[in-house]
């Protein structure tokens, strides 16, 4: 099943089977989980490394070259307000 709704039974324990075609699928390289725990509800996502380099050239701070970080950051700081 890709998509839908599956029934388990939960142990005494609160143990139950994770579906193997999830987790063949999304907890490729990690064996962690991160659980959101709701009233009403537990839902449960694969934790995976994320790569922050592949953002770094999206940044525009609209400057050319940083000479003095002080005045870098008064400007920046002054211009968010």
């Amino acid at each position: 099943m890709v998509n839908g709704i599956e029934v388990k039974k939960v142990d005494r324990q609160g143990r139950f089977v994770i579906p193997s075609d999830w987790r063949k699928r999304e907890m490729v390289d990690t064996d962690e989980v991160f659980l959101l725990k709701k009233k009403g509800f537990l839902k449960i996502i694969p934790k995976r490394k994320i790569s922050l380099t592949k953002f770094f050239d999206k940044v525009d701070l609209d400057v050319d070259a940083i000479d003095n970080w002080s005045e870098f950051e008064k400007r920046f700081y002054e211009g968010s307000r």
